[in-house]
């Protein structure tokens, strides 16, 4: 579904070059499900944008079933976007005045189906996340798990073969984020949804089944988990251990 070679991401800051990315090779099949994780300006949500059809690489080669992003203009990259795509931020971004109903049914506004068929997929989504219930309430009825349910549900509206996630449960409690997880494992697990995330956390990753750590631009590591964790599992001090110790080996692969 989703193939990089050698992607490189270069960007100006006056005179001043930034290398985001250094030949990124990555790729992710259909019904997978893994976590990018990395520090804070490793180059993970940049790799992200890039496989979301934001933005696109300075140089080397990504696919979308076979088709090379780079080739494309602004309106066939929007069109992969809007078929392809769904995107979870870790800010919610819902419309305040809108209802959580209305603000799922955004991206069919230029789909052309009827208004009927738009509420009526909006509210399959919402069902699928658990808020058939909350439809008519507005963003500031509900609390932020809520919220990110809501933007989860306007994400998958459009029946993305991909479903992509920058930081999901960030702004989150522990409870709340536990929820979140346990929904994207349910859509892997039940309906088979591709699902990428990116995390700093090494915890919150360990619940897919495949993580990809990035540093310095370069992906550093790339291996399936043996045995992904459920969601609400608790923090303890051996999972803790385990996740700090694979990040320790991380930074001394990429400084060698």
């Amino acid at each position: 579904m989703i193939e990089t070679e050698n992607i490189s991401k270069t960007y100006r800051l006056g005179d001043t070059k930034v290398r985001a990315l250094r030949k990124v090779n990555l790729r992710v099949e259909d019904g997978e499900m893994l976590a990018i994780v990395g520090p804070s300006g490793s180059g993970k949500s940049t790799l992200l944008a890039i496989l979301g059809c934001l933005d696109v690489p300075t140089k080397g080669v990504y696919r979308i079933d076979g088709q090379e992003v780079m080739r494309m203009n602004e309106r066939q990259l929007a069109a992969i976007r809007r078929k392809k795509i769904g995107f979870v931020f870790q800010q919610f971004n819902l419309l305040p005045r809108t209802s959580a109903l209305e603000n799922v049914m955004l991206p069919l506004y230029y789909s052309g189906v009827s208004h009927r068929a738009r509420q009526a997929k909006a509210m399959e989504a919402l069902e699928r996340v658990g808020l058939a219930e909350r439809a008519k309430s507005h963003p500031n009825q509900l609390s932020g798990g809520e919220q990110q349910r809501v933007a989860i549900a306007r994400a998958l509206v459009n029946e993305p073969a991909i479903l992509l996630a920058d930081e999901p449960t960030g702004n989150l409690d522990t409870h709340k984020g536990a929820e979140i997880v346990a929904i994207f494992q349910k859509l892997n697990r039940e309906e088979g949804q591709t699902v990428i995330y990116v995390t700093h956390d090494p915890f919150i990753a360990r619940h897919t089944r495949r993580i990809v750590s990035i540093q310095d631009g370069r992906i550093v590591r790339d291996e399936p988990v043996e045995h992904p964790l459920a969601a609400g599992t608790p923090r303890s001090d051996d999972i803790l251990g385990e996740s700090l110790s694979t990040t320790v080996e991380e930074d001394e692969e990429a400084g060698s």
